[in-house]
């Protein structure tokens, strides 16, 4: 009749509802499990950085342009015996007038000969080196050096601004022909961090030669630390999102008033 008021209500079951609840509560608890694994690899990424890494800001321009002065770096901390040619390298060498730490880069280990220049390149046991991170229009060549034979268990050291870098060329006459002990390093450069330039390319141009440098860790932990963020957030996300989505599910089976 005109004057009654009727309901209709979308057909439901009591089944139906139990299976939401049951879901909700599954989903809840694998939501959970989410947030708890991004949580293992986001502070698990952050204490491994902690325990393989230190940062260093450098002083100098002498490793320009890929690393400039004020910039801060994260470097492994490595044994000096893990260290090849192409490494940026953290040291402390006292017969070099400093105690302050040093950043240069190795192009000649122990029992290597190393010589500066043929054809503006640097010389590594007879073979020219490539050498794609000096400075644009840079010549090696302006830093002429004599043939030197690197003692076992030291290091021949040059900085990437070659015409202003004070580094194993400068140090020629010490006893030890301007080379570094291994022992001397504490730690090698993966990154530049800030200002954000990254993991240090690869110094292929020693790759005639052998074994080079190798990348530590440091791109996997960045891995970790942003998978565990996208799981943390994501499953941080599926209560809001889940409750938004059951309650427009209850408003479609809610009684509709007629006149």
């Amino acid at each position: 009749m005109g004057g009654e008021s009727a309901t209709r209500t979308v057909p439901h079951s009591g089944g139906s509802t139990g299976a939401a609840e049951v879901g909700s509560r599954l989903g809840q608890r694998l939501s959970g499990a989410v947030v708890a694994l991004g949580l293992v690899l986001f502070l698990g990424g952050f204490a491994w950085v902690a325990l393989v890494y230190r940062p260093y800001t450098v002083p100098t321009s002498s490793m320009a342009p890929t690393i400039d002065a004020g910039d801060r770096v994260l470097a492994q901390r490595v044994d000096g015996g893990e260290l090849r040619r192409g490494d940026v390298v953290v040291f402390v060498d006292k017969t070099w007038v400093t105690n302050s730490k040093v950043v240069k880069r190795v192009v000649a280990v122990g029992g290597d000969t190393v010589s500066c220049c043929t054809d503006g390149k640097l010389t590594v046991n007879g073979k020219q080196i490539d050498e794609p991170y000096l400075p644009r229009g840079s010549l090696a060549e302006t830093k002429d050096f004599p043939t030197v034979k690197v003692p076992q268990g030291r290091l021949f050291l040059l900085g990437d601004e070659r015409q202003g870098s004070l580094d194993s060329t400068a140090h020629l006459a010490d006893a030890a022909g301007g080379t570094v002990a291994r022992s001397a390093v504490s730690a090698r450069v993966d990154a530049v961090v800030w200002p954000m330039n990254g993991m240090l390319k690869r110094p292929t141009g020693f790759e005639a030669l052998g074994d080079i440098s190798r990348p530590g860790p440091l791109r996997t932990i960045v891995l970790l630390i942003g998978g565990g963020a996208v799981l943390i957030l994501g499953g941080a996300a599926y209560g809001p999102v889940a409750k938004r989505l059951g309650g427009r599910s209850r408003a479609r089976t809610e009684p509709v008033g007629a006149r």
